[in-house]
């Protein structure tokens, strides 16, 4: 089989379901803030819990979910060679791997979730709400797992828009879940507050399983039929998510530490970097779209030993997510003084969002960089050269950072400049290595 041409039609193709696909999950979360922020009662409290309890679920989700990126690396390097038969067995295998540790992690994290988030510097009823709102959601933890590893499958076959479809459809039922059970309706159903919210989640999740499981048996020639001897692959899949769980491992040391500072100033504080940290998340998720699509070509073009086509793949795939990251901070600068008053009627949160939210709009160009190399890179299966990059990256720039900038009273906003140049540093380091790359491909 050629190596696919790298044609704005192809990246776009890829790009643009991938992009629908990434943000179901923010979506979710950033739903779940906005309806919980606006309902009667104790709201702020409320807002700091499932802020501090998505953003955890999310980064267990994001580290365990690293098996989609192996898989998809594995499938779209087997499509470039042309072999594609031979790794027929190690899909299920690796489906069933996920499930089970869906199940493992809901097991251990669970029961713990009280002792969990009091190492967040989460407090009283804050505490309280979020272990209760933690408990419901993480029962989808096998869903989403093993849902992440057949969209990881669908994007090495270069497919993008069947996870798109589950992602959507799984993100309306969370929508509408959402605001019929947090608010309840009048006369047949009570409001159920945080816990409706959680339970929107969860049924959200199974649906998006479902939806991925049908375009799985509709669409590929896999099956879910389990052979128990080890696939030759499997030990290459075990170890490219080994390194790609150890990066993240160090991404979510960063999120762990913002939180830890964020309780510390306060819970308007806590509230408002909830939202600011699920914004963030739904940009990442939006951009990474892009990174999706450099991932799942660049997989098949270094199956091919196309040095050329690898350079143009990144020049492209850079620009595309440049324009869309500028895009969409220039609508958010248009909208700035509103966007909080969305999430919450709260006069000091919203006070202290418009004071740092221009830093998270300020950063996007640099982050669309570093996902595009960071797909790109995870396609070639370069998964413990990220790992050390985050590592290195996470002790020499973002820890040095966040408590110089504290100690200096910036609060809030010491914790963003440290994300910002945290992802600085992973832009500019992941485009000098691929230079170097394409220069030795090309040798």
């Amino acid at each position: 089989m050629t190596a696919p041409t790298v044609t704005t039609k192809n990246i776009l193709r890829l790009a643009f379901p991938a992009i629908l696909a990434g943000i179901a999950e923010p979506v979710i979360s950033i739903t779940d803030i906005a309806v919980i922020g606006n309902m009667d009662g104790d709201s702020v409290n409320a807002l700091a819990a499932a802020g501090l309890a998505g953003t955890f679920l999310s980064a267990i989700i994001w580290t365990l979910a690293q098996t989609k990126t192996s898989i998809s690396s594995i499938v779209s390097t087997a499509l470039g060679e042309n072999q594609l038969e031979k790794i027929n067995a190690l899909i299920p295998q690796v489906i069933w791997i996920n499930i089970s540790l869906g199940i493992l992690i809901y097991l251990v994290t669970a029961p713990l979730a009280t002792f969990i988030f009091d190492l967040y510097n989460a407090q009283g009823e804050v505490l309280e709400m979020t272990a209760g709102y933690y408990q419901i959601r993480a029962i989808g933890f096998p869903m989403t797992l093993s849902a992440f590893a057949i969209f990881g499958i669908f994007r090495g076959l270069q497919n993008t828009s069947w996870a798109m479809t589950a992602s959507i459809a799984g993100a309306l039922v969370n929508v509408v879940l959402d605001y019929l059970l947090v608010y309840g309706i009048q006369d047949i159903l009570d409001p159920m507050g945080l816990t409706g919210a959680a339970l929107a989640s969860l049924i959200a999740q199974a649906t998006m399983l479902a939806v991925a499981i049908y375009f799985f048996f509709k669409k590929t020639d896999f099956s879910l039929s389990l052979d128990w001897k080890p696939h030759p692959n499997l030990k290459r899949h075990i170890l490219l998510t080994l390194n790609f769980f150890l990066r993240t491992v160090a991404i979510n040391v960063c999120i762990y530490l913002s939180y830890r500072f964020a309780n510390d100033y306060g819970v308007e504080v806590a509230a408002t970097h909830a939202i600011l940290m699920n914004i963030w998340l739904f940009f990442s998720f939006f951009i990474d779209g892009f990174a999706n699509a450099g991932n799942a070509i660049g997989g098949r073009l270094m199956g091919a030993r196309d040095g050329n086509g690898l350079r143009e793949l990144a020049r492209k795939t850079n620009t595309f997510a440049v324009v869309v990251a500028t895009v969409l901070v220039g609508i958010l600068t248009i909208l700035y003084n509103y966007i909080g008053g969305w999430f919450t009627d709260d006069r000091l949160v919203i006070s202290l969002f418009i004071e740092t939210f221009f830093i998270i709009l300020l950063m996007q160009p640099i982050n669309a960089v570093a996902f595009v190399y960071d797909g790109i890179f995870k396609g070639w299966g370069e998964a413990s050269y990220l790992r050390n990059l985050l590592l290195v990256v996470t002790v020499a720039l973002f820890i040095p950072a966040i408590y110089t900038l504290d100690y200096f009273g910036l609060e809030l906003k010491a914790i963003w400049i440290a994300f910002f140049l945290w992802m600085m540093g992973r832009a500019i380091i992941l485009h000098i290595k691929f230079k170097k790359q394409i220069k030795s491909l090309a040798g």
